[in-house]
């Protein structure tokens, strides 16, 4: 699945993430420029949600994206489980979109799962869509047994992603999960793909199959990392920086093709499991 912009354009094969953005009023001007800089290179996908600062990351994206054309751009938020429900989550997401400067999300997802029942969920998303608040929704966080009860309620079949911690040092969703995905036609959106610069895997950016495949194309261990979650059909990796200069780097990953030998290299480094894993969250 590629995600697509209201008119059709694509928003690319890299997103923005935003956690832990906007909290911070000494570095708001600067995470700003980052995610324009972004878009300006092509990353039009941007994904925040309300629990990102309580708000705070929602409103820096509103910042971001003003003035630019809203049909080009792709916005994600999440909704708490807690307000996933009747009761909630219509207010919820109109908070949203209020910071967010926007009379539409591309994407809404139920951030993880809780005591709210997913059919309760799956028909206000289906609402809000009626509504034209939303376009799309998903969920986060959810295991291959979690996206399988959602199927089997009625509407369910019809979420169009999954968000959930996937890099290079965490391949558990190799196993069950992703095949699962790939097979319904539900995109991934892989969080933390730069397993937050290595302090998520110890040794993973300092990895000699990393560094190697690094050097040969002159760029840096992050593009690489990005590159081997595109190597993955429907994958789209959402890394998270407040710096301009990251943010271009991050970029230059859409065009970096790894040759089989270092795709070899690194999965020797970092094997999948051979069988099924609890799923890493963060």
């Amino acid at each position: 699945m590629t995600f697509t912009a209201e008119n059709g354009r694509p928003a690319g094969r890299i997103g923005q993430g935003t956690w832990y953005l906007g909290e911070n009023r000494r570095t708001f001007a600067r995470e700003c420029e980052a995610l324009r800089c972004g878009i300006e290179a092509g990353m039009t996908l941007i994904d925040t949600a309300e629990m990102y600062g309580e708000g705070a990351a929602e409103t820096l994206v509103g910042r971001a994206v003003s003035g630019a054309e809203r049909e080009g751009l792709f916005l994600v938020s999440k909704v708490y489980p807690f307000h996933a429900g009747r009761s909630h989550i219509f207010r919820a997401c109109e908070d949203s979109l209020r910071r967010m400067g926007t009379e539409y999300l591309d994407l809404y997802l139920l951030h993880w799962r809780g005591s709210v029942p997913l059919a309760q969920t799956v028909e206000c998303m289906e609402e809000l869509k009626a509504r034209g608040r939303i376009r799309a929704w998903g969920v986060s966080n959810f295991d291959r047994a979690d996206m399988e009860e959602l199927f089997s309620v009625p509407g369910g079949d019809r979420c169009a992603a999954n968000q959930v911690l996937y890099h290079l040092g965490s391949r558990g969703v190799e196993y069950d999960l992703l095949p699962w995905m790939q097979k319904h036609s539900v995109a991934m959106m892989a969080y933390c793909p730069l397993a937050q610069a290595g302090a998520l895997r110890r040794g993973l950016m300092d990895s000699p199959a990393v560094q190697t495949a690094a050097q040969a194309h002159g760029v840096s261990a992050a593009q690489v990392l990005l590159a081997f979650t595109l190597r993955q059909p429907g994958v789209v990796p959402i890394p998270r920086t407040g710096d301009p200069a990251h943010t271009l780097d991050n970029a230059g990953a859409a065009g970096l093709i790894l040759t089989d030998a270092e795709f070899a290299a690194l999965d020797a480094a970092f094997p999948a499991p051979d069988r099924p894993v609890p799923l890493d969250i963060v």
